[in-house]
């Protein structure tokens, strides 16, 4: 099939990509999957944790062509990259998996603890050693769903004259549901990777443990399909996106703005972490806090049901695969604020600042590239590599492998660096760089596989 090839060509870019085998060998697939519980214990809990709302876990799916294994995995929460780090070397020597053949990704939930590090990766480990022994011949789906959950979150408001988050109705949001789906040459079910690009917030101020939405969806997926089925949640480009329904957040913030302005500060522009400050014995704050809850869960469900239509609606399987791993990475110019910090509604100055490299990675599993971002992108960032994609199962998987955590945060579009929000403000990308650095490093990346 021919490549629409673009090459990366700003000057100041700069692309280096692991080498990768050009066989194209074609094999019987073979599959399996695990998931590894990774909820912290009583005693392993933060000081300001309220408890656990429900389990976490590793998940992964592993798969081979009889030359090539690969594979995807997750955790609740965001991936360590010293913990994936420790897991790729045990694995290679171990399993003779290459380092960096397993693409990892958060849920991106922020309402998760962790275990300790040392713990977190022998279970990690012991995830994905269950997963290779687990593994069967196979056959692979794929197809693609749509969800209205989502909803762009920058937002200019002409009645407050001003910028914020909340749910800017007419922007732009990819409503697609992306999904991969295993069964075993008998058609027992295996497992599903399905990728969708919507902020896991919605539980956040609760304190306590929990997948939030991707975890309620996983589960609810998983019921349906048995006990040994594991359902992974991929987070698409959501640096921009929001759950449409959204406003026990936004009234919870507000109670917590008006008790610290009672008592002489303004955080309006400095929340502070989780809920502290919230008075959970006021009715209204657990009013808001029991919504957030159900509504986790409906998501969850929501959600839920998408995936399953849409394996449902499968009718094309392949067994006999070809199968390709990449790691590459681009660095971009990068820059400092200047003039404080603030979550909206005004004009941020910056100096230069040191370069910011992104972590790339793609799993090329027969015709369905996952690619992989170690950022948060913004969700044009996305739409543009499936637009330019020879593939339309392309998906784009993101805050991977646990790299750059803090360093460059969101990843605007370059259309959305005039807005006035904390995404953009907050953001240590240079305009104009980072969005056709990812584009066309993951588009060389997807070339350089098939060619």
């Amino acid at each position: 099939m021919k490549i629409n090839h673009i090459p990366a060509i700003c000057a100041i870019l700069l692309v280096s990509s692991t080498a990768v085998a050009q066989n194209h060998f074609r094999g019987q697939l073979k599959a399996g999957a695990a998931k590894v519980n990774v909820t912290p214990a009583p005693d392993q809990l933060g000081r300001n944790s309220y408890g656990v709302l429900d389990s976490t876990h590793v998940r992964v799916i592993l798969f081979t062509n009889g030359k090539t294994i690969a594979g995807l995995a997750n955790v609740d929460g965001n991936p360590n990259q010293r913990v994936v780090d420790a897991v790729n070397e045990r694995i290679q020597k171990d399993f003779k998996i290459p380092a960096g053949n397993i693409l990892w990704n958060g849920t991106h939930c922020h309402s998760t603890g962790t275990v300790p590090q040392n713990e977190l990766i022998e279970r990690s480990y012991q995830a994905i050693k269950t997963a290779y022994e687990n593994m069967v011949p196979a056959k692979v789906g794929v197809g693609k769903g749509v969800s209205y959950l989502n909803v762009k979150r920058d937002l200019f408001d002409p009645e407050r004259g001003t910028w914020w988050e909340g749910p800017d109705y007419d922007g732009k949001s990819d409503k697609t549901v992306g999904v991969i789906y295993f069964e075993s040459l008998d058609g027992k079910p295996i497992a599903t990777y399905y990728n969708y690009a919507m902020h896991a917030v919605i539980t956040g101020q609760l304190d306590m443990i929990t997948g939030d939405f991707p975890g309620k969806s996983e589960e609810y997926i998983e019921d349906r399909y048995g006990k040994d089925f594991v359902a992974i949640f991929a987070s698409g480009a959501a640096g921009d996106q929001n759950p449409l329904y959204f406003q026990q957040t936004f009234d919870l913030r507000d109670i917590r703005i008006a008790d610290y302005a009672r008592r002489g500060q303004d955080i309006s522009n400095a929340m502070p972490p989780g809920g502290t400050g919230l008075d959970r014995n006021d009715p209204e704050t657990h009013r808001l806090m029991e919504e957030q809850k159900r509504m986790a869960e409906s998501y969850g469900q929501l959600l839920g049901e998408e995936v399953k239509y849409v394996i449902m609606m499968m009718r094309r399987f392949e067994s006999n695969v070809t199968l390709e791993a990449a790691r590459s990475h681009v660095t971009c110019p990068g820059r400092r604020q200047v003039n404080g910090g603030g979550r909206a509604g005004y004009a941020g100055e910056y100096e230069d600042a040191d370069s910011i490299t992104l972590e790339l990675g793609l799993v090329m599993l027969d015709d369905i590239p996952v690619c992989g971002v170690s950022g948060e992108p913004y969700n044009q960032i996305a739409v543009e590599l499936k637009n330019k994609s020879p593939y339309s199962f392309t998906m784009m998987t993101t805050v991977t492998d646990g790299h750059n955590k803090g360093r460059g945060g969101y990843i605007p579009d370059d259309e959305s660096y005039g807005a006035q929000v904390f995404e953009v403000l907050s953001s240590g990308y240079k305009q104009g760089y980072a969005q056709s650095a990812i584009v066309n490093g993951l588009l060389d990346m997807i070339h350089d596989a098939t060619h």
